[in-house]
């Protein structure tokens, strides 16, 4: 089998695995090597909310001794299967990045042969890239769930972010449909990173010329629609996660029906406005201090589709609002819809020069469409009078894109395009004026 035909199959392969981001490292041009990687991207080169411009993005291989029940590349199915060689796959790496037509490499694959034999060739892949090639640039790699540590501990010295993806929320719902993983064998490799990670940071505080050990942290994937689980369930994972490993992302893949296992869902379509809805409740809990017990209950355990979170959570506590933005503290102003970080901060900065009204608002950014409902200026609502819930309701739900009618239509998470165009994950998490 040529090359062509191997990218071909193993790069259409990859398409399932959405743990793919570039931010969070800085690794500046060096003598004798090749290429660099800036903090918001790859090689100096990303859009303006950050995201990752060109990554190639592939399977090592697709030949799996697994047979995960949701996976497109199982044992038991019939399909194309082809493998790399480390040498095969630098070379191609080489190439593409020299012609500009990537900016860093993105490299999971299949269980082939043992966990330990799959690891290895990652290694290897990175080994050579980083050392015989010269490559400066970004590198993501998966971290094979069940591989020893050592071959771990070696991969993160090449790696610029790693990953294991835990895949599906619960150890009942693992047993039943990838009864070959383990729980343990997941959440070893995220363990060996994170605290390598620790330890990496500490040693390169005593000696600065250390060598960094996945600088741009680790991430996983779960997948969202495959098992019963709630949204409270995925929520609290997440949330545990990223309290106890110290993530850098958790990216949720809504699920694709793949085959007729009996032990799958009959869904019409992805669920992708809860996979939205998802990204949007984890927005908040990294990003504006929420929990996952305050954005859900046992008596709500699934996240509204018409709603964003934070429209939702803002609805169920009136007595939080309004907010009065000339004297509400950054936590206070974090909770109001339409509010985000940015203009959070530019309001705390504008208001010591004078007090603002809706006018001053809009010119700092603030999406007064959304966030009118819930704050006043000098003690004045927008409308002059606070209107009804069922109208905010209604309100916001057009705004969002997801008003009856119109639900899984206009602003769901697309992260591949008709061409298998990588899309960006933070799309579904900002709305259109960048806040939430």
């Amino acid at each position: 089998m040529d090359l062509e035909e191997k990218l071909r199959i193993l790069g259409g392969a990859a398409r399932y695995d959405v743990s793919c981001s570039s931010s969070g490292v800085r690794r500046p041009a060096r003598a004798g090597k090749l290429g660099d990687c800036a903090r918001y991207g790859v090689c100096h080169s990303w859009s303006d909310d950050g995201r990752c411009i060109s990554l190639l993005k592939v399977l090592f291989s697709n030949h799996c001794v697994y047979d995960c029940a949701y996976c497109a590349n199982r044992a038991s199915v019939s399909r194309p299967r082809a493998s790399f060689t480390p040498r095969e796959l630098a070379d191609l790496t080489m190439d593409f990045y020299r012609r500009n037509y990537i900016e860093g490499l993105f490299l999971s694959s299949a269980v082939w042969v043992s966990p330990d034999y799959t690891m290895e060739r990652l290694l290897l892949t990175a080994r050579l890239l980083r050392q015989e090639e010269g490559f400066n640039g970004y590198i993501h790699l998966k971290a094979i769930p069940g591989a020893s540590p050592e071959l771990i501990r070696q991969a993160g010295i090449y790696a610029d972010r790693m990953s294991v993806n835990i895949e599906l929320p619960s150890e009942g719902s693992l047993r039943l449909l990838a009864p070959d993983k383990r729980k343990e064998d997941i959440l070893g490799p995220m363990g060996e990173v994170a605290e390598h990670i620790s330890a990496n940071r500490e040693e390169r505080k005593r000696f600065r010329r250390a060598p960094a050990f996945v600088p741009a942290g680790q991430s996983t994937q779960l997948i969202v629609g495959a098992t019963p689980e709630s949204d409270l369930r995925i929520v609290e994972l997440a949330e545990g996660l990223y309290r106890r490993y110290g993530l850098k992302r958790v990216y949720y893949s809504a699920f694709v029906p793949v085959s007729d296992d009996p032990r799958l869902p009959r869904l019409e379509s992805p669920p992708l406005l809860r996979e939205h809805r998802l990204y949007q409740a984890d927005w908040l809990i990294r990003h504006y201090h929420f929990t996952s017990g305050e954005l859900l209950d046992e008596e709500r355990p699934q996240l509204d589709e018409q709603l964003d979170p934070k429209s939702g959570w803002a609805l169920r506590h009136p007595e939080f609002f309004p907010v009065e933005v000339n004297r509400a503290d950054y936590e206070e102003l974090l909770r109001v819809p339409g509010l985000g970080v940015r203009s959070a901060r530019r309001i705390i900065q504008a208001r010591r020069v004078h007090s603002l009204d809706f006018e001053d608002l809009g010119k700092i950014g603030v999406a007064l469409k959304r966030a009118r409902y819930f704050i006043t200026c000098r003690g004045r609502y927008y409308s002059g009078a606070r209107v009804s819930e069922e109208e905010i309701r209604r309100n916001i739900g057009t705004l969002c894109g997801t008003s009856r009618g119109r639900a899984g239509k206009a602003n769901q998470l697309r992260l591949f395009g008709d061409d298998g165009g990588l899309r960006g994950v933070e799309d579904a998490i900002t709305s259109a004026s960048g806040e939430i």
